[in-house]
């Protein structure tokens, strides 16, 4: 018994490793699966890092696990440490690697997907046709979860709180936009305030979407009480059940162009502005290829900026163009 003590104590890497692939799965037996190891060896890891720090790690509940807070301390520092040993075969040969050869794996919103990338991944794929690109349509906080998993190599998306273990590099601001039926009474205004838009039923995207959340927030904050008719994902879908007449929404400019058949206005002043941008993992290495598609990104930042606000002035000038030619009509 005192052998087997003993090899769990020295093997540090081992154990912290067991350690930080529990704290992920919060289990001792999925760990051990994933590990491919017995339980009872995870189990006898931690158990030893435990004496060994003189702390307790977890907190125990039946099957389940979570980490107390010294093991939350002890998970910032072990964590990118297992990480670069386990990947440094990978990084050591991306640093080999040529940035016209590979795959690129990116993890995204489906608008980010359908409206923010396909300028980038024409331009990418066109001047790297070697080049795999894998798109992960994804919400964020599962973006974060295939982040720091290793299964992707970047994301990209708004951002609110940077969390320690990631860096957040901004590519591309967008303005919140309220959108209606051309002939909705909203349109014949000129600047809605938000007690107007109070007034008429919402669509928004699912309530676990940051979209949903951050409108609930601004209406809450200024204690007014509104109706959310219809819970909806995608803006394209959103979209379409405005001109349907089935209520009003609030969406990002990035989704809007000349083509809609709707009246936008701009709602800066009640909601914030969202900046999108490149989510990266602190202390891992991109590949070559995956860095390239980040210095795209970066570089053509201005350009597709520009691009937004001028197809945002579109909509806005032919939304307003349309509602006051119905009007006239009436």
């Amino acid at each position: 018994m005192a052998v087997g003590k003993s090899r769990y104590k020295h093997n540090r890497l081992q154990q912290l490793r067991g350690f930080c692939c529990a704290a992920r799965t919060k289990s001792i037996s999925r760990a051990a699966e994933k590990l491919l190891l017995s339980q009872p060896s995870v189990s006898l890891q931690i158990k030893a890092l435990e004496q060994e720090l003189g702390t307790e790690l977890f907190q125990r509940r039946g099957p389940r696990i979570s980490l107390t807070h010294d093991g939350q301390r002890l998970l910032e520092l072990a964590r990118p440490l297992v990480e670069a040993i386990d990947g440094l075969e990978e990084a050591f040969s991306s640093l080999r690697e040529s940035a016209d050869r590979g795959v690129v794996n990116i993890a995204a919103g489906g608008s980010t997907i359908q409206y923010l990338l396909p300028p980038f991944v024409e331009k990418y794929t066109r001047e790297h046709p070697q080049v795999d690109v894998r798109l992960h349509n994804v919400t964020g906080k599962a973006g974060l979860e295939l982040l720091r998993e290793g299964e992707v190599d970047f994301a990209i998306g708004p951002m609110l709180d940077t969390p320690p273990d990631i860096t957040f590099h901004p590519i591309v601001t967008y303005e919140p936009m309220l959108i209606t039926r051309l002939d909705h009474p909203l349109a014949a205004k000129k600047q809605p305030s938000l007690k107007d838009i109070a007034k008429y039923p919402l669509i928004l995207p699912p309530k676990n979407l940051s979209t949903h959340r951050f409108v609930e927030s601004v209406f809450a904050e200024h204690e007014l009480d509104h109706d959310v008719k219809l819970e909806v994902g995608g803006y394209d879908v959103i979209k379409r059940y405005v001109e349907l007449g089935l209520g009003i929404s609030i969406v990002m400019s990035h989704c809007l162009s000349g083509a809609d058949h709707l009246h936008a206005a701009p709602l800066r002043r009640y909601f914030p502005t969202r900046t999108y941008g490149v989510v990266l993992r602190k202390g891992k290495v991109p590949s070559p290829a995956a860095a390239r598609f980040v210095e795209t990104l970066r570089e053509d930042t201005g350009a597709a900026d520009g691009s937004k606000r001028r197809k945002t002035n579109v909509a806005q000038s032919n939304g307003s163009a349309r509602a006051r030619s119905k009007s006239a009509a009436k």
